[in-house]
């Protein structure tokens, strides 16, 4: 069957496609490298005509120019379930707030949730012969936004690489209100190939030696995750799989190096499993139209049951900050917001339920501030208004520069000694000083 012809019918302008939009609306913006941008911009000329238009999305990886406009946040909100740094900036001018969530509860939220999804708009692949638009690295959770939405509005760009998936990874010409063709700029980058700190090197070795041949990988975003991979790429490891959040650079080097194969896998054998992917081009070129990747739904990538069905599961994030009862904060530096609640701690669980599966999580022992100040990461409770990501009956492996240490099981004194024997040695002292003070420290172990 010809599609053309539905698809010539549907084409618009980006103009008049956000004509649709009216005041009070709630409006989907996509995902990561999925944001529209053609759309954003004839939406943002239409500023003085709207006011309390409700926008969603998240880990913006350019400005939109909505947020370019005076008094925007009289105009738009920006409701983000995961921020980049350009959404941290947007919180300041009034514009962002973050929704909290587990990122694998999205697809449920968005087809129970009494919230109206009014409008739909998101980056997407051209057309193929069989009349389907490819969401491009971003499976996440578009076709449950795209199953709730009343109007959806697809953005063509011809640069959106094609993804191959298992499921839910499409959407038909015949639930498309409108079609914008775009100027197919490039698919924005993010991350990318950076010296290696002796720190991220010494967190990293810890790592790859507690990793197995035929070990299964899931990476987060920053600078360790990425050092543990690069670490990989020039190991001897073998038979290793992927089944993670997000697809990064490093898996690619890993691939690269002859490491990847995914004959391990108890689930999807020999396929890369992952729910969104952002990087470089390097990471989009290998990922576009590959069939041993394989982009699903956030809430089978996430799905604690599915991870820890997968024997070796190796699980590895970063964090902001711990304190020594083992409580741990990615997502924010007292009340300032950073990123969000993520996979994180979908991750934590089902990689320790896996047979002989990990959880790491990492950070450098200390940090400088704006003074040039040294401040450790480990505190001896969280700062006031800190995100509780991890619980402490949850956290397994925490790695710093100074060693690992495995906090399951261990009584409040226990894992209070383990986490200051990785603490930077300038502040152990003082940790010890003030554990004493909080009743969690035996004076036999000093």
């Amino acid at each position: 069957m010809n599609y053309e012809n539905e698809y010539k019918q549907k084409l618009v302008t980006a103009e008049e496609a956000v004509k649709i939009v009216k005041s009070g609306d709630w409006v989907d913006y996509g995902w990561a490298a999925a944001t529209v941008i053609a759309l954003d911009k004839a939406l943002a000329a239409r500023v003085n005509e709207l006011h309390d238009v409700n926008l969603r999305g998240g880990i913006l990886m350019w400005e939109p120019e909505v947020f370019k406009v005076s008094d925007g946040g009289k105009h738009f909100t920006w409701n983000s379930w995961h921020m980049s740094g350009i959404e941290r900036k947007a919180i300041d001018k009034g514009i962002a707030y973050y929704s909290p969530i587990r990122y694998s509860e999205l697809p449920r939220y968005y087809r129970e949730s009494n919230t109206p999804l009014d409008v739909a708009f998101l980056q997407v692949s051209p057309m193929d012969k069989h009349g389907y638009f490819n969401f491009g690295p971003n499976a996440s959770h578009m076709a449950a936004v795209c199953e709730t939405a009343k109007k959806i509005v697809v953005e063509v760009n011809k640069n959106m690489p094609y993804c191959h998936g298992g499921f839910e990874n499409v959407i038909h010409v015949s639930k498309v209100h409108m079609i914008v063709e775009g100027d197919n700029p490039p698919i924005a980058e993010m991350g990318g190939s950076s010296a290696l700190s002796d720190v991220d090197i010494a967190v990293a070795n810890l790592i790859v030696e507690e990793i197995p041949n035929g070990a299964c990988l899931q990476l987060g975003i920053g600078g360790m995750p990425n050092a543990v991979g690069s670490l990989i790429a020039q190991s001897d490891l073998k038979d290793l799989g992927v089944h993670t959040e997000m697809y990064v650079d490093a898996f690619v080097d890993i691939y690269n190096a002859g490491k990847l194969n995914g004959s391990k896998k108890s689930i999807d054998r020999f396929r890369q499993t992952y729910a969104f992917g952002a990087g470089t081009k390097k990471l989009y070129d290998y990922i576009n139209n590959n069939p041993e990747l394989m982009n699903a739904p956030v809430d089978y990538t996430n799905d604690v049951r599915i991870i820890s069905s997968i024997d070796n599961f190796m699980s590895i994030n970063n964090c902001v900050e711990v304190d020594l009862f083992g409580q741990v904060n990615s997502e924010s530096a007292g009340t300032k917001h950073i990123s969000g609640a993520g996979g994180q701690l979908d991750f934590v669980l089902g990689a320790y339920l896996s047979k002989g599966g990990k959880s790491f999580i990492c950070c450098s022992s200390t940090y400088k501030n704006k003074n040039g100040e040294l401040k450790s990461r480990i505190l001896p409770s969280l700062t006031e208004g800190s995100i509780v990501t991890d619980t402490r009956a949850n956290v397994q492996y925490l790695v710093t520069e100074y060693g690992k240490v495995n906090l399951k099981g261990l009584s409040t004194w226990q894992r209070c000694e383990a986490i200051i024997s990785i603490a930077h040695p300038n502040f152990r002292d003082e940790l010890i000083k003030d554990a004493e003070k909080m009743k969690i420290w035996r004076k036999s172990n000093k």
